[in-house]
């Protein structure tokens, strides 16, 4: 095999081997879930597992497969010490030597003599395995980041090659420290089990290594920093190999060249359940044929033959709109649990009957009737309803992203439900829809859409008196059941102690939300560059059908986004990255989607320019793309 042979089939073997294990797990013909439960077992993850609190970091650290990689990684860890302490010889060869004749008996029969410098080194490796294996967890160094400026293999590796030796060397020096204090305080407990164990003695003429005089030796120092070194670069340069040839670029065809590489191509997998990674490598091939390939656009622009249809293009433009219609109804979630967990106060009830009959308020329910065509599918997308009020307790993600409050707040089942709370103004009234539509809603939530099976659809008012007729009462044994349930939630809040653990990190929290964000990303970036190039390049038009879909979903999205950053606890500003080789790019990814999407919009605008004032969007989508058209954003 040429050595042009062999690079290929070291950059591709990693991607053809996931591929395999896809295909032969139901990639081809078998059901979708079936083949992501079981392909997405083999691929490495692409999306950090973030604890938001820190009873979630210590079940991660505890859970039986991290316990045994880091046993694992301790064992491997003891082997690199022992082949380290044999080929340094010297006083580092033996864990048991000969006593010195004054500890030998009277008949001049040697005792064996415990040698600590060796025990020491084979505790140093297991020490600095797990103590990899607990950084390799909390640093989320097993999720597979992909470069923003793709090069070459050769060039990633030899320019980390420095911050690698560098780290190295830093962290051999810390753990070399910690365990050095480790030892000076627990280093009995295994001196003694081996002592006893192997019926050795301790040598009375050497200091213990349990001492400060002890562990002053500044050979046995420089050998166990070596050790560490050279076991961390080790590991190191295995982990750096993994992530530069599993995060390479790879190219799927638009088109198949035969009929048994369906399969393989782009449209088939953005539209399937493949491994996360195959996803991730699938929308980065988007992106960069969208950018730099005219000739695979036009396959994307095509029409099927027979039949004149674009199904590359509307398979490609569907996967993308729904992943930007899924982050913005997360986000929507997200913000709608920010406003039920008391960072907005809820009107009173007097305010609420009184709203339908102040001056202007048919007005502005009619304004809220209206449907806001176009904006997104009704059964993926709720409608942007403003509102001046607050959120009802009756909303469906009244406890998601929990993290904004105490942990102990009530249950999202029973809001989910449509249970009103016994100590909400609303348990015992009239339930109009009028006071419904007029609630405290900063967004439109998913129950309605369950009352009136879209987001526009007012509530009908005989509907809404037959429910409110036909509600049974609770029972006696449920409400004491909910009131003690109250008391232990109160009580078990007011402990310093349990909120520590179980109290959430808000910055943690909104990681977690955006962890996934770069395929969306590469999803705004193809789309938005497929929608530019198609004002020359599209011969059929085959964009312009989805065209006023596309810009209401980012206009959405922008919208959406730009009151994320406006909660209180949102910081405005990226944190610093830390320069080492764990990567912290999923700390700035809520920063680069909103770069990312306000690029994309303007690379539209700007390309379309007056012509988008023929396209159908709302009247307040219309006012938010003038201001783009006049680059006023």
């Amino acid at each position: 095999q040429t050595p042009r042979g062999r690079r290929r089939s070291l950059s591709g073997g990693l991607f053809k081997s996931w591929r395999r294990r896809w295909r032969s797990k139901g990639g081809e013909g078998g059901s979708h879930e079936s083949r992501c439960t079981r392909a997405s077992v083999a691929a490495p993850p692409v999306v950090p597992s973030i604890p938001c609190s820190r009873l979630a970091l210590i079940s991660k650290v505890i859970h039986p497969q991290q316990v045994i990689h880091s046993v694992v990684h301790a064992v491997m860890g003891m082997l690199v010490a022992w082949c380290a302490a044999v080929m340094t010889k010297g006083k580092f060869l033996f864990l048991s030597v000969p006593c010195p004749p004054s500890e030998s008996s009277a008949d001049d029969v040697p005792y064996m003599c415990l040698n600590e410098y060796h025990l020491f080194l084979l505790l140093l490796g297991a020490f600095m395995g797990y103590s990899y294996s607990l950084r390799y967890l909390v640093h989320h160094m097993n999720y597979l980041p992909f470069p923003i400026i793709q090069q070459y293999k050769y060039l990633r590796f030899r320019r980390s090659l420095p911050l690698l030796a560098k780290q190295s060397c830093v962290e051999s020096f810390y753990m070399v420290r910690n365990f050095c204090a480790a030892y000076y305080f627990f280093g009995y407990i295994p001196k003694a089990w081996i002592i006893t164990t192997m019926n050795l003695r301790i040598d009375s003429k050497l200091h213990p290594l349990d001492t400060v005089a002890g562990l002053l030796d500044l050979s046995l120092l420089y050998h166990s920093w070596l050790c560490g070194v050279f076991l961390l670069i080790t590991w190191y340069i295995a982990w750096l190999l993994f992530r530069i040839y599993s995060t390479e670029a790879h190219h799927f065809p638009v088109q198949p060249t035969f009929a048994e590489e369906t399969d393989q191509c782009l449209p088939k997998i953005l539209n399937s359940n493949p491994p996360p990674i195959l996803k991730f490598l699938a929308l980065q091939d988007l992106m960069f044929l969208s950018q730099y390939s005219s000739v695979r656009r036009q396959e994307v622009f095509s029409l099927s033959q027979p039949g004149g249809h674009p199904h590359n293009w509307t398979a490609v433009s569907r996967e993308c709109l729904n992943l930007l219609n899924d982050l913005t109804l997360k986000l929507i979630a997200h913000q709608e649990a920010a406003a039920t967990n008391g960072r907005l106060n809820q009107p009173s009830v007097g305010d609420l009957r009184k709203a339908p009959n102040t001056p202007g308020a048919t007005a502005e329910e009619s304004s809220l009737q209206t449907p806001r065509a176009g904006i997104l599918p009704r059964a993926h997308m709720t409608s942007l309803v403003k509102s001046s009020l607050l959120p009802l307790k009756t909303s469906p993600v009244a406890d998601f992203g929990s993290n904004l409050g105490s942990p102990f707040s009530p249950s999202p089942l029973t809001r989910k439900a449509g249970v009103l709370e016994l100590s909400s103004p609303w348990h015992g009234s009239v339930q109009s829809p009028h006071i419904m539509r007029r609630g405290p809603k900063l967004w439109t939530s998913y129950s309605d859409l369950q009352w009136t099976g879209s987001p526009q659809e007012p509530l009908p008012m005989t509907a809404v008196a037959k429910v409110t007729n036909g509600a049974v009462q609770p029972s006696s044994l449920y409400l004491w059941l909910q009131s003690k349930k109250e008391q232990i939630k109160s009580f078990l809040s007011k402990r310093v102690l349990i909120m520590y653990f179980f109290s959430k990190n808000p910055e943690a929290s909104i990681q977690a939300l955006f962890s996934d964000t770069q395929m969306h990303i590469w999803a705004l970036e193809g789309l938005s560059h497929l929608v530019a190039a198609s004002f020359t390049e599209d011969k059929y038009g085959v964009v312009q059908t989805t065209l006023p879909s596309i810009l209401n979903t980012l206009l959405t999205l922008q919208e959406v986004v730009d009151k994320h950053f406006k909660l209180p606890y949102v910081s405005s500003k990226p944190p610093r990255t830390s320069g080492n080789l764990a990567d912290t790019s999923y700390k700035t990814l809520r920063f680069a989607l909103r770069a990312s999407l306000k690029t994309a919009i303007y690379r539209i605008t700007t390309k379309f320019g007056e012509h988008l004032n023929a396209v159908l969007v709302s009247t307040e989508h219309n006012k938010r793309l003038q201001q783009f058209l006049e680059f006023k954003e």
